[in-house]
Formats: C-alpha cells, structure tokens, sequence
C-alpha cells in the first residue's frame, strides 16, 4: 500500500542531490550528471520505501523522460545548426561585425552588448563567456576597469543570448516541460528580457562613466581575432540573413523542428558555396562539430564547436533530470514541498511570484540549471492551466529564474562555471550581473499587474480534445 510522503522522505532526494552537487562542484569537478544519477537513486530508495514497486518507479521516469523528447530532438538539430553556421561563416560575420563596434568610452556596455550578440548566435553562454568573456576580461584590464563590473558585463550578456537563443538548451527545454511551443515561449520572452537588458545596458553605461578607463589602451586582442576571422572565412554581411531568416521563421511560428532543420541545411549549402568546403567536411562538421586551425588560440576555441555529438552530454543530464522530475512529480514529493506556497496563491500575481521563488529554491538546493527549470515547470502547469493562464507564462518564469536568475547562486554551476573561466569570484560580479536581478523582477511585476500576462481557456481546449476523439 503506497502511504503519502512526508516533508522529510520528499525533502532526502533533495538533499542527496545537494550533497552530491556541492561535492561534485568543489571537490569532484566531475559536472552534475553523477550528482543528478544520486538524485535518482535517491529518489527510487524513498518512493520503494513508500510503498512504490520498481515498475511503478521505472514508468515514472519513463513518462519524464518521455516529456522531453521533443527537446531532445531538437537539441540533435541545434548542435548541427552550430557545425554548419560556423563552417558557413554566418557565426564568425556576427563575431567579426561585433568586435568592429567597440570604442572604449562605451566599453562596458558594448561588452553586454557584443556577447548578448554572440551568445544568441551560438545559443550558448557558457560558450561565450569562454571565448569572446575571456577576450573582453583581457581588454578590459588594460582599460583600467574593475573585473567585477567586467565580469557582470560578460554574464549579462551571455545570458541575455542565452535566454532568447532558439539555438539554446534551457530555452528549449523550458517549453517542453511547461507544455507550450518554442516559438511562442521565445516571442513571449520578448516582454521581460528585451527591457531588463536595455535598463542593464543603461545602467553598465552609468556605472561605468565613474570607473577608471584609458581609451588610449591596447586593444591589440580585437584585431588580432578579427584578422584571423578574415584569414579562414568569407566574411560578408549578406551571412546575417540567416539568424534574420531564422527570426522570420520564429515569428511565423513555423513548427520547430521542421524550421531548425531547414536552417541547418540551408547552413551547410552555403558552406559548399561560399566558403568552398566539401560535402564530406560539411558531413563530418554535422556530425562532430567544426575544427578550426588558426594561429589564434582564443579564436580556435571560439570556433571549435558545434556537431550533432557535441549534444550527447546535454542531452545526458536532460534524461537524468526529467527522469529523478518524473519521480518526485508522480510521488507528490515536490508538491509536498510546495503545497504550503501554493495554499496562499489566490492571484495570478501570487502565482507568478511562488513560480519564481520556488524556481530559486531549486536553484539555490542543487545549483543546476536544468532541474531548476524541469521541476517547477512540471509542478506548476496544472495550476495555470487550472486558473486560466496560458502555460507560456509559467515557461517565460521559469527560464527568468532558472536560466537567468541562478547567476546570483554563488556555488551554482554557471557562476561557477564563470568564476572559473573568468578569473573572479561570484562576490565580485554577482553585485554587477545587472540582468540577473531585473529578469525574475520584471516577472514578478508582469504578475501583480496583469501586464503581457496572457490568458488561455484549457478547458475548452480539453473538451475540443475529447469531440475530436469521439
């Protein structure tokens, strides 16, 4: 007989994956996948000892994993989309143009800016915070500005990237467990992301104007990358019609795959005839990812990327988190954990604002960013569809506090991750990642005011459902 976990048996798996997750960040450096397999193991002991059998458990995950395939699937597309845009010089256009504006005087913001730009081309921050972050570190050193305030520039703009980049995991995962289509959850995120990151830029350009700067300073590191960019590939802007193609096709709201699909094609033709590659090294970058050879390091590392097997370890932790989501979503374990939250939401205000705090509560437990957005995603949905809230709504949340929003956890992974690459510690850039505090508060104002929040009748869409079937 399955008996109703209590607040301790739900609150185990939790602190198992914490456990490991602190472990695995600071000791182990091993990623979250081992600390995400304990989660899971964890989470099967304590629903065994409920009451559950192994079937019931393994269904669990199965049905979790099952709400992510579309994701999965278009995560395979997404990293071919990054082989071919790069093979056909359509990525290294949108870098080499990027580092073409910057002018001292306006440095920090353009720093927000550049990899805002970047980021969303390549649909990864981590990425751009690796190549052209670390590049910007270097300038802004030489110009006199604090780390910190650089550091916070690099973050804002990677995840402001991040967020909108139909290329991006977590921004295609997001809709999937929240039951909306990517298009739409992407032009949703217009409303909260496009102001917080003017008010960011705004506030870089203020700030900054009281740092000290020498305009005079080497910038040598610019035009060596841009020289090096013009060495391996055409560069021409007629390249920038496919992210504004693929744009067009967002607002269309082409179906996701089909579209994603076509790009990465269309980006593979014009590898062939722009940038004279073969159809076997358009093949084999689909499959492996592109390998450039320049005498720039930093630029190499900027380019080497890509492929269809450069997903496999995403999509790893995706299954792992959908799976232990699955569990502790058909036990009740998070409900139990959020069930007290819950019982005070009377508005679509309280709604958003629990969403958003319980997102940072996942966030702050486990420091991963896709638990963070899987297990609210999959708790919440029924509570919006159940007062009349399109689910896009609860996507567009969970991404603010999830994506973006988990910067401001010191030991979760991305700020980690970027204290790391960088070279400065999350106390010094968390005061100064400026988009990472306006995101999760534009929502929760959205929420209080009925601004941009967007309205939908389920259960009129569920009976339609049912005639159809009959």
């Amino acid at each position: 007989m399955k008996k109703k976990l209590t607040l301790g048996m739900s609150l185990i798996p939790i602190i198992s994956l914490i456990g490991a997750a602190a472990l695995s960040i600071f000791i182990w450096k091993s990623g979250m996948h081992i600390p995400l397999m304990i989660g899971v193991i964890a989470a099967a002991i304590v629903s065994i000892i409920a009451g559950w059998s192994w079937d019931d458990i393994q269904k669990m995950m199965v049905n979790g994993v099952a709400r992510a395939l579309p994701a999965v699937f278009i995560l395979l597309i997404i990293g071919i989309i990054v082989g071919t845009w790069i093979a056909s010089g359509v990525i290294p256009t949108m870098i080499y143009y990027g580092l073409s504006i910057i002018e001292p005087s306006m440095f920090i913001p353009i720093v927000a800016l550049v990899t805002g730009i970047i980021s969303i081309t390549l649909g990864s921050s981590f990425t751009s915070i690796a190549t052209i972050g670390l590049a910007f570190m270097a300038i802004g050193e030489g110009l006199g500005f604090s780390p910190g305030l650089v550091a916070g520039a690099v973050i804002s703009g990677a995840y402001f990237g991040d967020k909108l980049s139909p290329l991006s995991d977590t921004t295609n995962i997001a809709p999937a467990m929240a039951e909306t289509d990517l298009f739409s959850h992407v032009k949703h995120m217009l409303w909260d992301t496009i102001p917080a990151f003017v008010i960011s830029i705004v506030m870089y350009w203020v700030v900054s104007q009281s740092g000290a700067a020498n305009s005079g300073a080497d910038t040598n590191v610019i035009d060596v990358m841009k020289t090096g960019l013009n060495n391996i590939f055409v560069i021409h802007p007629l390249l920038l019609l496919m992210p504004v193609l693929t744009i067009i096709l967002m607002i269309k709201r082409t179906p996701a795959i089909p579209a994603l699909m076509g790009v990465s094609i269309l980006g593979g033709v014009l590898a062939i005839f722009v940038q004279g590659s073969s159809v076997t090294s358009v093949i084999q970058t689909m499959t492996s990812g592109y390998h450039a050879e320049s005498s720039v390091k930093a630029l190499d590392s900027l380019l080497n990327r890509g492929g269809l097997m450069s997903m496999l370890g995403t999509i790893g932790l995706l299954i792992l988190a959908t799976a232990l989501g699955g569990i502790l979503e058909e036990t009740g374990s998070f409900d139990v954990l959020t069930n007290k939250m819950m019982s005070k939401v009377h508005s679509t205000g309280s709604l958003i604002s629990t969403t958003i705090l319980s997102t940072f509560i996942v966030a702050f437990a486990s420091g991963a960013q896709f638990l963070a957005i899987i297990l609210p995603a999959r708790t919440f949905v029924k509570d919006y569809k159940k007062m009349g809230i399109d689910t896009k709504n609860l996507s567009r949340c969970v991404e603010a506090a999830g994506t973006v929003g988990i910067n401001l956890v010191p030991w979760g992974v991305p700020a980690v991750f970027a204290a790391g690459i960088l070279g400065v510690s999350p106390g010094e850039f968390i005061p100064f990642a400026f988009f990472a505090f306006l995101v999760p508060l534009m929502n929760i104002l959205f929420g209080f005011t009925g601004w941009t929040i967007t309205k939908k009748n389920y259960e009129h869409v569920t009976k339609e459902k049912r005639s159809a079937s009959l």
